[in-house]
Parts: structure tokens; C-alpha cells; sequence
């Protein structure tokens, strides 16, 4: 993963300088998602279906790819992220130079048609940007075979921290944003806050349970260390913690230091502000 974010750096310092911090953000992104699904992974074979939903940049379906997976990218041009284009064709040509760029689709994860055609699907805080998450959870599991995975970690709504505006929320969307929505308009927490706030679905633990029972059939797994991994990288990813709030970063570093954070992981993953969610197709 180093080598390529390393060669990737030079091409966007020469190409677009300007997005190079944002090129930082995303590298990053894909090391704590490679680091999220690295347990799956090393249950796969070389050549293995892996499906990925909301692909970003590239940056992480490459990686597979160059690893040896056959690697299919889902990724639409949607509100919120107009600012990928230029960072995703400039990773993908290089990509394609060195044979191994993913398939890239750019559709919307509800319109997938693939059936049982991957050994493994995975999306890293894309979630709760879907329109429809019962319909793309439909979608993705029928796309798996027998048997396969699908991994994804999101926010959980029902926690009232809102994690890309780095702010509290009240209750619902509706209620923050007619209260908070001066601060959600002019963030600077992400480029473009209005499309942004407009992606966000306000998914939940518990509506992931509800449409594994009532529509799928199936039982989540949750991985309460969802809270830990989030605490951990909020203390020692530099880019990350530079967008946490300074009251959120001295509350954890005191709460490590008295050995407290461990304890976070005995929270039930209703109440924790991220979920790591497993999907077994039957």
C-alpha cells in the first residue's frame, strides 16, 4: 500500500498540487480500510471476487487489485464528492499504465445487478451516504455468492455525534439542521458541506438489524470494537485527529491515559458511535 500511495503522491504533486492534502486524507482513508478488512482478506485466494462499494479515489480497489484480487469498483458521481474527479482519474491512469486498474462502475449502489458473482464485499464509510441502505444491502448480498461476506463500517446515527461535521446532533437530521444549520452551511470540515449534509442518511444500528431480520433473513454480526478502533485512530492518525474537535482529542487522551478506553469496547454497539457490521449470505 506504501509503495503505491508514495508513487501516487508524486503524480498528484505534479498533476494537481492543489489537491494534495485532500490526496493525504484519502490515503489515509484507504490504509485504515485496508486495516479494517485485513482479517478477510487472509481468508481469500489469490484471484478472489472482491466487490467494493463507494470506491472514492481508487486508492484501496487498486491496492487489492495489484495484490492479486480480481477487484470490482462501484462508485457514482454523486452530490458531496464532486471533488474526487480529478484525484480518481489521475489514480486510475496511473492504474491503468501499470495493469492494475479495478473494473470501475459509475452507478449508484441501489442499481447493482450482479448475482452471486463475489467472494467479498466491503464498503468503508459509505453507508450512510446511500439513498436507499435496505435496497443496496439487498443488492449487495444478492451480488455475493453462497457463503461470501459483506463488510461495512459507518457511523451509527443513533450515537449524536455527527463525525464529518465533527459535531453533536439533536435527535434527527430534520432537528440539527434547523438548529445547527449556519454551522453545517459554512463547515470547513468537508469541501463541500451542503451537498455533503444532503448525501447523509442518518443510518442506524438498530435499521441495519431491522432489515437483516425483516428483508434478508440473516443475523449481523457487529464488532463492538468498532469504538476502540475509532478512539485508536482518532489518537495516533495525524491527519484524522487534525479533523476531530480539540475537546473530543483531550477527552480521549485522558481517558487512555487512566487505561479507560478499553472499557469503551464493553458499550453495546446500539449506543457507540460507529458500527462494523458482517453480513453472511446464506
Amino acid at each position: 500500500m506504501e509503495s503505491l500511495i508514495s508513487h501516487l503522491r508524486k503524480r498528484v504533486l505534479e498533476a494537481a498540487p492543489d489537491l494534495l492534502p485532500l490526496f493525504n486524507i484519502y490515503a489515509g482513508e484507504a490504509r485504515f480500510g485496508e486495516s479494517v478488512i485485513l482479517p478477510d482478506l487472509k481468508q481469500l485466494s489469490s484471484g478472489s471476487k472482491i466487490l467494493e462499494i463507494g470506491a472514492g479515489i481508487l486508492l484501496l480497489s487498486c491496492h487489492l487489485q495489484r495484490e492479486g484480487y480480481a477487484v470490482t469498483a462501484v462508485e457514482p458521481f454523486g452530490i458531496g464528492f464532486s471533488h474526487f474527479d480529478r484525484l480518481r482519474e489521475i489514480v486510475l491512469n496511473y492504474a491503468s499504465k501499470k495493469g492494475f486498474a479495478p473494473s470501475l462502475h459509475t452507478i449508484p449502489a441501489e442499481n447493482l445487478e450482479f448475482t452471486s458473482t463475489f467472494d467479498y464485499a466491503f464498503s468503508i464509510n459509505v453507508m450512510e451516504h446511500v439513498k436507499d441502505v435496505a435496497l443496496v444491502m439487498k443488492r449487495v448480498l444478492a451480488a455475493i455468492r453462497p457463503a461470501g461476506r459483506y463488510r461495512f463500517v459507518c457511523p451509527n446515527y443513533l450515537f449524536p455525534y455527527e463525525p464529518h461535521f465533527n459535531m453533536p446532533t439533536l435527535f434527527s437530521k430534520s432537528l440539527t439542521e434547523r438548529l445547527l444549520g449556519r454551522y453545517i452551511r459554512s463547515s470547513q470540515s468537508v469541501v463541500d458541506p451542503v451537498g455533503t449534509w444532503k448525501s447523509l442518511n442518518w443510518i442506524s444500528v438498530s435499521q441495519v438489524r431491522r432489515i437483516c431480520g425483516k428483508d434478508l433473513k440473516v443475523d449481523p454480526i457487529f464488532n463492538r470494537a468498532a469504538f476502540y478502533r475509532f478512539i485508536d485512530r482518532t489518537l495516533h492518525d495525524d491527519d484524522f485527529q487534525r479533523r476531530r474537535g480539540p475537546m473530543i482529542i483531550s477527552a480521549l487522551k485522558i481517558m487512555n491515559k487512566l487505561g479507560l478506553t478499553r472499557l469503551l469496547t464493553k458499550i453495546p454497539v446500539v449506543c457507540q458511535p460507529a458500527m462494523d457490521c458482517l453480513i453472511v449470505r446464506l
